[in-house]
């Protein structure tokens, strides 16, 4: 009775206990989470529950293992698992308490200067988001090897694994050139401001804004509503085009083509009109000229600002379209036109200036008038 009890007892307490603390711990947590609105900590700590209750579990089972005799003759191997299941749920719960701490200071900052350093507080994101993947690659190794440490003969091993690791290590590092390039690659980006999280970023004839940025890999997420996934070796190595470095305002361009006779004095008042009416433009700078010239055109060009590359794309858009429609509307002869003529042929001197022809006109009258199908005469 007392064999069958003892177990009963061990590892009923064990999870009965676990469950009490568990659920205390998560009690108080709630309540300083509701009374402290300021931070968000303790509502971040509370994402480690389950990660905690299983310390709790495995520790309680662990320790008094030896005692509930469950199984006498797999004593060694229960108490292996136990002991990898500790391990595992410890490093768990650290990378969920780090998170915790780094995401609290994150928000902390953000919160003090998102209104007046929005680049600052990407590039922190940026950085903040690479260490925590460190960290938890970090806390995963260390608990891999305690792991691997609990079986004897990989301690019995370690003298010849740290003989060779040298000899391991330059393999490993040849085997695995293009990830460790983009490794520190993107502690590069991370630390050298070259390219954040919520930049708005031109690669390969792409625009789009950065989504995500690890330790290997950056994807951005273009206007289109694509993902399109870099290595980050990518941005350290070729040129690349980031409209949000320093400050987000920018200056677009709007072309038109018109007929030489356009009023372009009239054009220049009527941007500033659609300009005005724009919500879109910043009300930084507006400028309109004529910048090139052909037989049949001129080439006409307004400037615009805006404060970041959303709306200077909104901005352009409506001055183009807008403008076309007034021209349309109250300019119309300023509008492209192919002109037209009738082609005269070369006079051919034959004696008395004329070309003979069967019909008795002269040459210099006969004129041809293209179709489809070729010249008829007129």
């Amino acid at each position: 009775m007392e064999n069958l009890l003892r177990p009963l007892i061990v590892v009923g307490g064990s999870v009965v206990l676990t469950l009490v603390i568990g659920w205390a711990t998560d009690f108080l947590l709630r309540k300083a989470d509701e009374r402290h609105h300021e931070t968000p900590l303790w509502g971040l700590l509370r994402r480690g529950r389950i990660p905690y209750m299983l310390v709790l579990c495995a520790a309680l089972l662990r320790g008094s293992y030896d005692e509930a005799q469950l199984l006498p003759s797999r004593d060694e191997g229960v108490g292996r698992v136990l002991t990898l299941v500790l391990i595992g749920s410890a490093a768990w719960l650290v990378i969920r308490i780090a998170a915790a701490i780094v995401e609290t200071s994150y928000s902390r900052y953000a919160n003090a200067r998102a209104h007046r350093d929005p680049a600052r507080v990407r590039r922190v994101r940026t950085q903040v988001t690479l260490i925590m993947r460190v960290v938890s690659a970090i806390v995963g190794v260390v608990a891999a090897a305690s792991m691997l440490l609990t079986f004897p003969a990989f301690r019995a091993a370690g003298a010849s694994l740290l003989a060779s690791a040298g000899i391991l290590g330059i393999v490993a590092g040849v085997a695995a050139q293009s990830t460790l390039s983009n490794m520190f690659a993107g502690f590069q980006i991370a630390f050298g401001d070259m390219v954040r999280i919520g930049d708005t970023v031109v690669v390969d004839g792409e625009w789009g804004t950065v989504e995500e940025i690890t330790l290997t890999f950056l994807t951005v997420h273009t206007w289109d509503e694509r993902r399109i996934t870099m290595p980050v070796s990518y941005f350290t190595s070729k040129p690349f085009e980031n409209w949000s470095r320093g400050t987000p305002q920018m200056t677009g361009i709007v072309f038109w083509h018109v007929d030489h006779s356009a009023p372009v004095e009239a054009m220049r008042d009527k941007l500033r009109d659609i300009l005005r009416e724009c919500p879109a433009w910043d009300g930084r700078a507006y400028n309109l000229s004529v910048t090139d010239t052909t037989p049949n055109t001129m080439q006409v060009r307004a400037l615009v600002t805006a404060k970041d590359a959303d709306d200077l794309w909104t901005v352009r858009v409506a001055v183009r379209e807008q403008m076309i429609g007034w021209l349309s509307d109250e300019h119309p002869y300023a509008l492209p036109r192919v002109n037209t003529a009738d082609a005269i042929r070369p006079p051919s001197q034959n004696g008395n200036g004329h070309h003979p022809s069967s019909d008795g006109v002269p040459a210099q009258q006969r004129r041809y008038h293209g179709n489809g199908s070729g010249r008829s005469e007129r």
